[in-house]
């Protein structure tokens, strides 16, 4: 996987190829997919949620330029894979996910794993952030927003970098903001297709 899907396609930060050499994803997919877990595709979790090909969720760290202390939060916890993943390239991951069931289940699998001491998943809406520890030098959504959310924009620090995919239902630029000297800068690093990010500030 990362010789091949990651390194090949232009993933070249050693931290983050490290990383996803680490975490075994066939811990985070249920056990019927366990033999596609290292496929480069996104498979389903239940509940209408997948997780991501291990490539977005390469990209998407790759693109938050992490240095190994931040403290990071992510919108979309979904299996808890990609929270893993940053858990070993931050300080800390707070990560939200509006489905009970599964906060629950991604809880249980970082428990299993052992990559729960650095991360916190709370069942909350994504869209709205956690303002109670932000500000936020790094932050990852990973679910397709209509636009890129105010409040997670008022909750990225100087300095900081969000990471979201923004489009419609169907398709969607991934879209990195900076926060420079006041001022938020974008550029898209990919088009993707992500589930939709639900609740106030998301889709309805």
């Amino acid at each position: 996987m990362v010789e091949q899907q990651l390194r090949k396609r232009g993933i070249s930060d050693s931290r983050v190829l490290a990383a996803m050499g680490k975490v075994p994803r066939e811990l985070f997919v249920p056990p019927e997919y366990e033999a596609h877990a290292y496929d480069d595709d996104p498979l389903p979790i239940g509940l209408a949620q997948t997780i991501s090909q291990p490539y977005m969720v390469a990209l998407m760290a790759q693109c938050l330029h992490l240095n190994g202390d931040e403290q990071v939060l992510e919108v979309g916890c979904g299996s808890g894979y990609a929270a893993a993943v940053l858990s070993l390239l931050a300080g800390e991951v707070i990560s939200l996910e509006h489905l009970p069931e599964l906060a629950e289940h991604a809880t249980a699998a970082l428990s299993t794993t052992g990559y729960s001491r650095k991360v916190e998943v709370l069942c909350l809406d994504g869209s709205l952030g956690y303002p109670l520890k932000a500000p936020y030098p790094a932050i990852s959504v990973a679910a397709g927003a209509p636009h890129v959310p105010p409040a997670l924009l008022e909750q990225l620090a100087e300095g900081g970098r969000l990471v979201i995919p923004v489009g419609s239902h169907e398709d969607q630029d991934l879209l990195v903001a900076s926060r420079l000297h006041g001022k938020i800068e974008y550029r898209t690093a990919t088009h993707c297709r992500f589930v939709p990010l639900t609740g106030a500030q998301g889709w309805n």
